[in-house]
Parts: C-alpha cells; structure tokens; sequence
C-alpha cells in the first residue's frame, strides 16, 4: 500500500483526531453504565446518591482501561511513524476498526443490561461457552427483541452519536510541514507516549499489579462492583482463562441431598443458646507445613520441629490434621475466610468470577456489629489480597503503606512479621469489641529474610524455610505473650493455620496428601472447645467451624464442614493439574472428573504405593459420589453466581 503522492511529504493532525475520538467513546462509556444504574436501578435502590457520584466518578478509570483495550490496534495504526498512514485506506482501514470495536464495546454494554438481571454480575469469557454450548441464541434471538426493544433502541442511538460525533473532526494537512528528520522524530516521540499511555491505561495506573475485576471492590462493597466495570473490560480480562464447566453428574435435587452448601445452622443440633459474640482473630503463617511443626512428628526419633512455641500452645487447643484447598496465598486466602476452595486452573482472585457475590468471615461477622479488618505486612497490593479484603466486606485493611515505617522493611516483601505482630496488638487494643481480624504473616516467604539482630538465634534445618519458620514462630509467640496482657485476649478466640504448604523433605510430605498438610488449630483462652483430634479437616472449614462456636444462626453459603458437629462426617477436597482429591476417614481417591483414578489408605500407606481402586469398589463409589457432587455444586455455584444465601434460598 503506497501513499498518495501528494500526501508523501505531508503531515495530518493525526492526534487531534485520535484524541477527540477516544474522548467521545470515553463519554459514551461512562452514560451506557448510567443508562445500566437505571436500567436496573432495583438493584442498587439502597445506594446513596452521593454513593453512586462516587462509584461513576471512579468507574471512569476502569472505563478508559477497557477503551484502550478496544482501541490498542486504532491507536498503534494512527501513531505508527509511517509514511503509510497519509493513505485514506489506511485512515479508513483504522476507522473501521475503531467504530467496529467500539460499537461492539457498547453493544455488550448494552446486552448486559438485560443479563446482569439473571447472574448479578457482569458477563466474563466464558460467555462465549456458554453461548455457544448451552443456548440457541438464533432461536431465542425474535423473542429477545420484542422483550428488551427499548435497550436496543438505546444502544442504536448510541451507535448513532458515536459515527456522527466522531466524524465531525476529520483528517487534515496540517499548513506547515516540518523537515523530513524533525517530522520523523516528532513523530516517534508521538507513537512512544501512545504506547505508554495504552500500557499505563489498560493496568489502570502506576500501582503495583494491574486493575482486575476484583479491584471494584476498593471502590464499593462487593454487591455493588458490576456498576464500577464495565463489560468489555470483564470480557477481556478473562478472555483466555479457563472458565468452569457445569456437571451434570446428578439431579440437582438428588445433588443437593448428597451435598449442600447451604448452611443454616439453627436447624441443626451445632447452635444452642445465643450468639456469643468472642472476637476472632485467624492467623495465616506463611508455607507452614505439617512437616514443620515438632508436634506433629513426635513419631520421628531426634526430630524437634522448628515451632517451639506453637508446641507449647498445641497442648492446650484442639487441633486438627488440617490440608491446605490449594498451593497458592491467592488460593488459601479464599478458603481461609470464604469457604470457596480452588478447584478451578486459576485462582478464585484472578479467575472470571472474581467479580462473584460472596459471603465470608467479614461479611456475616459484619451482620453481628463486629469491627473487621485484614493485616498483611506485604506491599499493598500484593497478590491482590487488600481487593479480596474489599470485595469480602472487611472493613479495614492495614498493609505496608498503613504501617509506615520502612526501618523494618525486610527488603524483599513487607514488614518483618516480629513488628508487625505488634503493630496489630496496639490497633486491636484500639478496636471496638467484638472485633474480627485476619493477619497473614510474611517472614516464612522465600528469600526467608531474618532481621540482622537474630542472625544465630534460630537453627537451620534441612530446608532454607525451616530458620524463617523458627522466627516467624518465635515472633507468634511475642504476640502472644503480649497479647496475653491486653484486655480482649480473654475474649477471643484464635485460630491458627497455613496459607499453603512449603518444599519438603521427608517423602510422606511430598505425595499429594503430604503436599498439603498443613495445622489448623483452635485456641480461647476463655473459652471451652471439645476436643476432636483426629478429625479431618481443610481450610474451608474454618468460616463454618467458627460461626458454629459462636452460635451464628443467619444461612450462609460454606463448601467447608462443620468440625465440632457430632453428626456431619467431615472431607477434604483439594485440585491440582485436571485432577481433583477428595480425603476422609484416612483414604485419599483421586478423580480426572470422568473417572476415578486411584483410592489410597493415606494412614497405612503414607507413601501412597498400593492403590486400592479395584479391591475397595464400595468406598470407590461412596466417596466418588460424594466428590461428584461437590463439583457439580461448586462449578454451578460460581457459574451462576449464587454464592450467597437469597431470600428464596432461604425459604426453602
């Protein structure tokens, strides 16, 4: 393609055009998410209006970042330093593919109008599989339009304004041309800043990881975070994920009476007496093991653990043999405080269904007049946990920026964890009661970087981790002692666990049942808990398991167990690489989600050598089955979005 000979030494006002178009977009952007708050304005009828100022003013960074991810090849075509781009093929060619996307972006606007409707949040990727697997879109096409004519209507007019007012600035010479080299280099230096200005739009800014779905969740609470985004940036962000599949293994009646995650506790034999407000305070160390923790491996002549402490605090709380729901921080938070395991390829945070209304510790803790908040002494934003913190409903989250103080800066992630266990016990003691707090240690994380004044305190062990581990437990036994002072300490109950497990050394911790042990323990010092050693028990467990202490009677969603109940038979259930666990009453069966691939006796047979599939057919089905539902809820759930208790579930 060759430009117009005319035109070869020529310059046209390229930016002014580029500017004023994406400036038009932009704007009708922002009105199709007005035009979505009064579509759907039942929806969002408790929002103040000063609420929903904010939420618009703020939706703006997220429109730009989807703008620019539909614009990118409109700009880099217009901002290339190339003689080609003075060709009016060339212009066209841009111009088509900015109207096109850009109509595209306000169309799916537009659909999810009507769609939010049936799912509460914004439409992902896995819209395309769903459309193309699950509807007859053609079939349903004649009925759609005389059902919703006014929001096609409204999207046409839209289309219509962003042709018309879009062309209204055209391309043209500009009256004086520059030198050839001077041209060029102007030109250059135009196409750079376009590229950083698309870099820095679509991350949405200069912080440390770039705007996800979950990010909403800073600027309001999680029920209101669809009318923060808009779709073509939920679209796009989850794109290429590997969305969830619905099983069909059961009827959804016959489903639901194998395993329901529905929780109402004041039908079951857990709750008596009132709500008992205790503080609670969970704390997260970082790659804590099993294998770690002396206690746990008594059977290991000359082996002391490197938990002194945490030894020492065993013998006076109910433990359980614990497993981690997946490998990563970002899969243990939403376990931890959510109930929602990871049985998908990304993490819940990162995952298309991020945007998702769920329940957690926070939010039902929230119901009872708790105070809540989340410590991590990393960078804020670090794995996204202080969105997850927003989305989940707690109230306050303190990281590195909050803590202030780089002299204990461990020059890697965050705040060493000795300080930072302080800082919670001074702001605890400045917390109104009955409070709810998460802290989620840090000094256990590769590089494993101990304070200089403690450098030959700890033993080194077999593994790198095992020094850090001996401070990161030496600094939970300060914040005991001190806390142990204060007048709340009384008053609550802890609990103690693992994001994720780390490397190991002995085989038993390096199968896929060792490769997930990890403590999960009770301690209240003012409190009187049954003791159920033995029992199995995961990260999910724990947001039921402490709503039962407490006598929460309100419904809640939970793929964890009940570990006090005397009637429910508690699992575990972990995924990793396609292939799906399921753990209970010491056997372990491994499930490709058609087919069972192993069952193993974990307690007789740690190592994991004989697979008992073909001689245990009966405990094969009972626990296959078991599994199957379990997904086939769990994948159902997060499609649809009902990770929450509705009115309707409730009057079931």
């Amino acid at each position: 393609m060759r430009p117009e000979k005319s035109n070869t030494t020529r310059e046209f006002n390229y930016y002014r055009v580029i500017v004023y178009r994406l400036f038009i977009a932009l704007v009708l952007f922002w009105l199709s998410r007005l035009f979505f708050l009064l579509f759907n304005v039942q929806y969002f009828s408790d929002l103040s209006l000063q609420e929903v100022f904010r939420i618009l003013f703020f939706g703006l960074r997220f429109d730009f970042a989807g703008l620019l991810m539909l614009n990118a090849p409109f700009l880099i075509l217009m901002a290339l330093p190339l003689p080609v781009r003075c060709h009016k093929m060339w212009r066209a060619f841009a111009g088509f593919l900015f109207f096109a996307g850009n109509i595209l972006g306000l169309m799916v606007n537009f659909m999810d109008s009507v769609y939010f409707r049936f799912t509460q949040k914004r439409m992902t990727g896995d819209i395309f599989q769903f459309a193309g697997e699950d509807v007859d879109l053609i079939g349903l096409m004649p009925q759609f339009i005389h059902d919703y004519w006014p929001y096609q209507l409204t999207f046409l007019l839209f289309s219509i304004l962003l042709v018309v007012f879009s062309l209204r600035v055209k391309y043209r010479p500009v009256s004086r041309q520059p030198r050839r080299i001077l041209n060029f280099s102007i030109q250059a230096i135009g196409f750079l800043i376009s590229a950083a200005v698309i870099i820095i739009g679509v991350r949405g800014g200069f912080q440390l990881k770039p705007i996800n779905i979950i990010s909403a969740g800073k600027v309001t609470e999680a029920r209101n975070t669809a009318l923060v985004l808009n779709t073509p940036f939920t679209i796009i962000k989850t794109l290429n994920q590997k969305t969830l599949v619905r099983k069909n293994y059961f009827p959804d009646a016959e489903c639901q009476a194998i395993f329901n995650p529905e929780m109402n506790m004041s039908k079951t034999d857990s709750v008596s007496g009132s709500f008992n407000p205790k503080n609670v305070i969970i704390l997260i160390i970082e790659s804590l093991s099993s294998e770690h923790i002396g206690a746990f491996n008594q059977n290991r002549e000359g082996y002391l653990g490197f938990t002194p402490f945490l030894d020492s605090l065993i013998e006076h709380a109910t433990v359980f043999r614990g497993f981690a729901n997946g490998k990563q921080s970002i899969e243990g938070i939403p376990s931890i405080l959510a109930s929602l395991p990871g049985l998908m390829d990304r993490p819940y945070i990162n995952s298309a269904y991020a945007g998702n209304k769920i329940n957690s510790l926070a939010s039902l803790l929230k119901m009872m007049n708790y105070t809540t908040a989340f410590y991590h002494g990393g960078t804020n934003g670090t794995m996204d946990f202080d969105g997850f913190a927003d989305i989940s409903g707690f109230d306050d989250y303190y990281g590195r920026t909050e803590y202030n103080n780089e002299k204990d800066f461990d020059g890697n992630w965050g705040i060493f964890d000795e300080p930072f266990y302080k800082y919670l016990a001074e702001n605890l003691t400045r917390t109104k009661q009955p409070f709810f707090a998460t802290f989620f240690s840090l000094s256990s994380h590769h590089p494993y970087t101990i304070p200089d004044k403690y450098y030959g305190k700890f033993r080194e062990g077999r593994l790198e981790i095992q020094q850090a581990v001996m401070y990161a437990d030496y600094s939970l036994g300060t914040f005991f002692k001190e806390s142990s002072k204060l007048p709340w300490y009384n008053e609550t109950l802890f609990v103690i666990t693992a994001d994720h497990t780390s490397e190991a050394y002995f085989d038993e911790y390096q199968t896929r049942v060792g490769m997930y042990e990890i403590p999960l323990i009770f301690y209240a010092p003012g409190m009187e808990i049954q003791n159920m050693h033995g029992k199995t028990a995961s990260q999910v467990d724990i947001l039921p398991t402490i709503l039962e202490l407490l006598n929460f009677e309100e419904p809640f969603i939970s793929f964890g167990n009940r570990l006090f109940s005397k009637t429910e038979n508690s699992f575990a259930v972990n995924y990793i690489n396609g292939v799906y666990q399921i753990l209970q009453d010491g056997f372990v069966l491994q499930f490709d989600g058609a087919q069972c691939l192993a069952l193993f006796n974990y307690e007789n047979d740690p190592l994991l050598k004989y697979n008992l599939k073909v001689t245990s057919p009966e405990r094969v089905k009972n626990m296959e089955k078991l599994l199957k539902a379990y997904i086939q809820q769990y994948n159902k759930r997060m499609i649809e979005n009902r990770l929450v208790v509705t009115n309707e579930d409730a009057g079931e």
